[in-house]
């Protein structure tokens, strides 16, 4: 049986890995596909896809789209999107201007809180776009937290002291956008979503798909997820949400993977409609 990995960052966004060697390593885990699925940038989608030819694994073009809905974030995956449109680059570059503003803020605060960080430290961690993730691999690297899981819950992370907001598209938006740029919209771990209503409601701003199998769903959301795709006609993803983090020296990436037929079903669909 054939598997894909529909959830997976590089380096372009928030990943440790560079797509070439996300690509390489979905070779090494016998992958068929893998989706490219950076926050909020689509840089990382042509460097997988000329890897691909060399290691002879598929590449499903895709994004991840932070949004906020009743006051919660809620991300929205598109897949088989068209990652070169001009209109849709420009709202990208607002978004990514909006996180090395943010970046910039955070750093201040924390330079605030007594920590010795800079905006220079910080770009030096990144490869092009800079999230939240990149100000916590410098904490890290000057000794102030453990890791980037601590970093979020002690300081950066919502409510806490160096915690800023920025700007974010709405729920609606980001599908209406995945569509129109001939993309699938997929609701991402719904089941990280912390208001449960707010799964249901997501669903009827007009997403095409749900991410039933992801690392952190237990078998009782899988399940009740896997009920409400198979009721709604919904199409079903599924990925590790690899980041680069290792297990036993190995990247999780295909540690949680679906049936290659999804892969299928999700062009199938993206031909049809779009």
């Amino acid at each position: 049986m054939l598997y894909a990995d529909l959830h997976v960052h590089t380096n372009a966004s928030d990943g440790l890995m560079s797509p070439d060697e996300v690509v390489c390593w979905s070779k090494k885990k016998r992958l068929a596909a893998i989706g490219i699925t950076d926050h909020d940038t689509v840089n990382g989608i042509s460097l997988a896809i000329d890897a691909s030819s060399k290691y002879g694994v598929e590449i499903v073009p895709g994004i991840e789209l932070s949004t906020i809905f009743e006051d919660e974030e809620i991300h929205i995956l598109g897949y088989f999107i068209d990652y070169k449109a001009e209109w849709f680059l420009d709202i990208l570059k607002k978004i990514q201007n909006s996180r090395f503003e943010r970046a910039e803020k955070i750093v201040t605060k924390l330079n605030g809180l007594g920590f010795d960080i800079t905006m220079e430290e910080v770009r030096a961690l990144a490869n092009g776009g800079i999230g939240r993730p990149h100000i916590a691999r410098a904490m890290i690297n000057k000794g102030y937290v453990e890791n980037i899981i601590g970093a979020f819950r002690e300081y950066i992370g919502k409510d806490c002291p160096a915690y800023i907001e920025r700007y974010k598209l709405s729920c609606g938006e980001a599908i209406e956008i995945v569509k129109k740029i001939g993309g699938i919209a997929v609701l991402a771990h719904p089941g990280l979503i912390k208001k449960k209503e707010n799964i249901s409601k997501a669903i009827a701003l007009g997403v095409d798909g749900i991410e039933v199998y992801h690392p952190k769903h237990d078998d009782e959301i899988i399940k009740y997820l896997f009920t409400i795709a198979n009721s709604k006609k919904l199409l079903i993803t599924g990925g590790s949400d690899c980041h680069g983090m290792k297990l036993n020296n190995e990247p999780i990436l295909g540690s949680c993977a679906v049936d290659y037929k999804y892969v299928k079903m999700l062009k199938a669909a993206a031909e049809k409609y779009y």
